[in-house]
Order: structure tokens, then C-alpha cells, then sequence
């Protein structure tokens, strides 16, 4: 008996041309943020093309716009995949990057791309490009897939177009990071023995990072797996959000009034309106209060050290934002919320570390500050930003950081005082909910990166200071970017933009507050000790000599 078997046939690819590059984007998951985003992606996207063109180079854009959708970006997964079987395998390939991307939607594709791959951004603050771009280089490094990256704002700086021309003849942008070194040999000190300490506590005890659904917006780099968590002593416990809403609907409203009387004490003030689809509501205030009280109680329940909510996607759809709930969960000082029998208060007089967008990366780095700083006798409040965008104020570049409405209370200058709640951008949170906006305090900041590398856990870690502009330049920031958002203008020691740009990796950068330069020296100390000691690789990065 003879057996016949349907063989697959592979479909062909198109052959390559000659000084042809192939040109793709990434894309959201939130159509009314493509929409929004496209004008802004279809200049720069002609930009790289006009500086391409120069040199001597066509484009060929890997997939058409869609007239129905109104942009031209990857919105999912299969779309990627289909966009990459148009590709012939050995192009050049350049991904460009001007907006928030779901790196996932593209990374399929590039895994096995065989031709050079460059990254690129327009260096601008109106829709969050540099973040997306930061992501997807994280993403990229993570997966061990070889990239290039460069950046501008209009294409007609002569450094960009240097990049270019060596991408061209070699494949590669070469960039400057003599700023980063590794850890020397600690002295011994007392922050040195304190850190080894917390890294053999952390090890025997073990702490639980709750994981509220990973994955979130794409970040494929702040997924941490437990083979590398569980040799330091973490581990996740994975919680469904749809369980967080459940508790969230057993909450009674007078409790979540009484947390929003307790921010009212204490000076925080509401930009409150009446229409729902646009303004913030007390509506949404209450279902954010409840969020708070929930996550508390589920956090007791499966005794957890750290807390990670995703709210994108699943619960965009369902309840207003969580932002404004991991600021306060990131605080000392918050309002209590009590076991569900009234009976304990619950994480008393403690900051709950929370890693916001479920960035397993500022978790385990949110954990390790915390206990680091607890132990010093300082300020625990840590927060993660958005590398969002940076200009230059008096012959000084600036960053703008900015989260979404999720910083703690006492990185403003008067706390709660100085905090004000702004309702969430439609075009990303059509529920609404509150931020926790304001302007972070002039200071001095302990920054830190943990990322995935060659497959072991890293960590970047060095010093900025907080400064202080005038009014109308900060307006002028916030309103280039996201003014809804807390806002902190940020100069890292030591380190130029674009050195910056071509070393983090991540979209994220956390930062905690330290009252001098000694004790922002003592603090790296012990966290880099802690970290050493627990298997990370630590860098030092820019100007910081322990």
C-alpha cells in the first residue's frame, strides 16, 4: 500500500536589490493610539528615506498602509509575521520607531533575520518614540538578536548621518561607552557588609514578587524568568487581574471614600469634571480607591514582598487606570487599609514596592532599594520613569522623566500638597482614572537598570540630580509630552544623551531620592554590594567612584 503525504511548500520570498533597504515599524495594541501617532511616523519614516535616498539607497516599505485603519503600523503578532515573509531574509532592514510599539509584533520576524537590522527614532517628545525605541533595543538584547540603533530629531545632523553611512558600508553604528564600567572590588565598609547581609537574608527568607498577569504593552524584556529570579531568592506568584477586579467589586464605598477624604487631608487637589468619556470623575476616582484597598488585601492574602499590576490590556477595558494607585502603594505614608475583617492594619507604616506595567526588571530592583534604603534609615519611595525625551536649558542637557501618574507622593516638594490628580488620556485609557501629577523636588537621585544580557541578569546603576527650571520651561515640557503625567527634569552625571541612548536598556529607569552625596555613595555601595552578592552584574555608570 502506497502512502501519499501533502509535503508544505515554503513561499517565496522577494529577491533582493541592490542598494535596496527594507523599512518596517512596530506598532500599539490601541488603534486609537496609531491613529493618533501615524502623521507623526509617516514624516520621519519619509525622513529616513530622504537620508537614505542621499546616500545612494531606495526604500521599500515592507507593507502597505491600510486605508481602513488609517496607518500604517503592525498592530499584532500574525500581522508581524506576515510582514516578515515579504522581507527577503539577507536585506538591510531598518525599523522605525516614532511612537509606543508592542515589541513582540516584530520580534518573531527579526529572530531570524540574516541581514543588518538598525533601529531608529525621531529624538522628539510629542508621541513616545524614544521610550518605544529603548524597548525594543531591551527587547532586543534580551533575545541575543544583533541590532543597531541611532537617533534624531529632523535627520540633518552630520553625527546621524555618519551613523547612517557606516550602517550602510558595515552594518554596524559604533557609539561611545567609555562611561560604563564594571564594578571594581568593593572596599570593605559598612554599606558593603549591610549589602552582602540583605543578599544572604533575601536568599534564605525568599520574597514573592505578585505578578498581576506579564507581558504588558509588549515589553518582552521586563519579563524575568524564574531561572534567573529564583537563585536570589524571588519568585512570583502569579495573579490573574481579573482577580483584582473581583476583589475590587467587594469593596465597600465608604471605604474607598475614606481613602479619598484621607489625600484630600492632606492638600492632594482633583481636576474634576462631569463627562466621563473625557474628564475625571469621582466615579472613576472610587474605582481607583477600591483598586488600592484590593490590591493591599491581595497582597496580604498571598503574602507578597512586591506588586506588579499590568492594566494593559485587560483592564483598560474594565476600570479606570492603576497609576494613581502604585504611587500611593509606593509611599511611606499612604492611607491604611485594614484585613478584610478589620482586625490588622495591613503593611503598616511600610512602602509596598509596586513595579508599575509589570516590569519584572524594576521589581527586582524595587525590592532590593527597598530593603537597602529600610535598612539605612531613609526613604524607601521609589518610582520607575520613562526615558520619554530631553533638551538642553543653559548649555545643560535635561531629561524629561515621566510616568504615568504613578510616582509616590514624597518625590514632590510638599507631598500630597504638591500633588494634583489629572484624568488619563483617552486615547490610552478610555476608563479614565486619576494620575498623581506634579513636578519632582530638586535633588540628588540614585538611579538603576535591571536587564537580561547574553542570558544573565545585569544592572546599570548610577547618579543624577533632580534640578529645578522655571515654570514656563517645565510647562513647556509637559506640554510637548504628556502634561497629565508627573514630570522630573533629570541630569545624569557623567553621561552625554547619546551615550545614554545607546546604553539602557529599557524604556524604564528607576530612581529613588538620598538627602546628600554621602549617603548617594554609601546607598550605591550597599546596593551594588547586595547585588553582587546575589549573582547580578553590576556596571557603573558615568561619574561615580565607589
Amino acid at each position: 500500500m502506497t502512502t501519499t503525504y501533502t509535503f508544505p511548500t515554503l513561499a517565496p520570498r522577494p529577491a533582493l536589490e541592490a542598494n535596496t533597504v527594507y523599512l518596517t515599524t512596530g506598532g500599539d495594541l490601541r488603534e486609537p493610539a496609531n491613529i493618533a501617532g501615524w502623521p507623526t511616523q509617516k514624516a520621519f519614516e519619509q525622513v529616513i528615506t530622504d537620508v537614505l535616498a542621499e546616500e545612494g539607497w531606495s526604500v521599500t516599505r515592507a507593507f502597505d498602509v491600510d486605508p481602513e485603519k488609517g496607518h500604517g503600523f503592525v498592530t499584532t503578532q500574525a500581522e508581524g509575521m506576515e510582514v516578515f515573509r515579504h522581507i527577503p531574509k539577507e536585506a538591510p532592514l531598518v525599523v522605525v520607531i516614532c511612537t509606543w510599539q508592542y515589541s513582540h509584533h516584530v520580534l518573531p520576524g527579526l529572530r531570524d533575520h540574516e541581514g543588518p537590522v538598525l533601529t531608529v527614532a525621531n529624538f522628539a517628545p510629542d508621541w513616545p518614540g524614544l521610550v518605544g525605541l529603548a524597548n525594543l533595543n531591551a527587547s532586543l538584547t534580551k533575545a541575543d538578536i544583533p541590532y543597531s540603533t541611532i537617533w534624531s530629531v529632523d535627520g540633518t545632523d552630520e553625527w546621524f548621518r555618519d551613523g547612517i553611512r557606516s550602517w550602510l558600508r558595515t552594518g554596524k553604528v559604533e557609539h561611545d561607552a567609555s562611561h560604563v564600567r564594571a564594578l571594581p572590588q568593593l572596599p570593605e565598609s559598612e554599606e558593603k557588609r549591610l549589602g552582602v547581609a540583605l543578599a544572604k537574608q533575601l536568599k534564605n527568607d525568599k520574597a514573592i514578587l505578585g505578578v498581576f498577569d506579564e507581558g504588558c504593552m509588549g515589553m518582552y524584556n521586563a519579563i524575568i524568568d524564574d531561572e534567573l529570579l529564583n537563585p536570589m531568592g524571588m519568585y512570583k506568584e502569579r495573579l490573574s487581574q481579573s482577580e483584582l477586579w473581583a476583589q475590587m467589586l467587594t469593596v465597600p464605598d465608604e471605604e474607598a471614600a475614606a481613602v479619598g477624604q484621607w489625600l484630600r487631608d492632606r492638600g492632594m487637589t482633583f481636576k474634576l469634571g462631569t463627562d466621563d468619556a473625557t474628564e475625571l470623575t469621582e466615579e472613576q476616582l472610587t474605582w481607583q480607591y477600591k483598586m488600592y484597598i484590593a490590591a493591599l488585601r491581595l497582597a496580604d492574602d498571598f503574602g507578597l514582598d512586591a506588586i506588579g499590576i499590568q492594566y494593559q490590556q485587560g483592564l483598560k477595558n474594565l476600570s479606570p487606570a492603576s497609576d494613581l494607585v502604585e504611587g500611593l502603594l509606593n509611599n511611606v505614608e499612604r492611607p491604611e487599609v485594614t484585613s478584610r475583617d478589620g482586625s490588622r492594619v495591613l503593611y503598616e507604616g511600610q512602602a509596598l514596592p509596586c513595579f508599575n506595567e509589570v516590569d519584572e526588571g524594576v521589581g527586582v530592583d524595587s525590592l532590593v532599594t527597598n530593603r537597602v534604603f529600610n535598612a539605612m534609615g531613609l526613604d524607601p519611595a521609589n518610582t520607575l520613569h520613562d526615558i520619554r525625551w530631553g533638551d538642553e536649558y543653559e548649555g545643560e542637557f535635561v531629561w524629561v522623566y515621566e510616568i504615568s501618574g504613578s510616582v509616590p507622593a514624597s518625590h514632590l516638594p510638599n507631598g500630597y500638597a504638591s500633588a494634583e490628580a489629572w484624568r488619563q488620556d483617552p486615547v490610552f485609557f478610555p476608563k479614565g482614572g486619576a494620575t498623581l501629577k506634579g513636578v519632582a523636588k530638586p535633588g540628588i537621585n540614585v538611579w538603576s537598570r535591571v536587564f537580561i544580557e547574553d542570558g544573565e541578569l545585569h544592572v546599570d546603576m548610577g547618579i543624577a540630580d533632580v534640578v529645578a527650571l522655571p515654570e514656563e520651561e517645565t510647562e513647556r515640557r509637559s506640554n510637548l509630552t504628556n502634561p497629565e503625567w508627573p514630570i522630573s527634569h533629570v541630569v545624569l552625571r557623567g553621561i552625554t544623551r547619546d551615550q545614554f541612548m545607546a546604553r539602557h536598556k529599557s524604556n524604564h529607569n528607576l530612581v529613588v531620592y538620598v538627602p546628600d552625596e554621602e549617603t548617594a555613595l554609601k546607598a550605591l555601595t550597599a546596593k551594588a554590594a547586595m547585588f553582587e552578592a546575589l549573582g547580578v552584574k553590576v556596571h557603573l555608570c558615568g561619574e561615580v567612584d565607589l
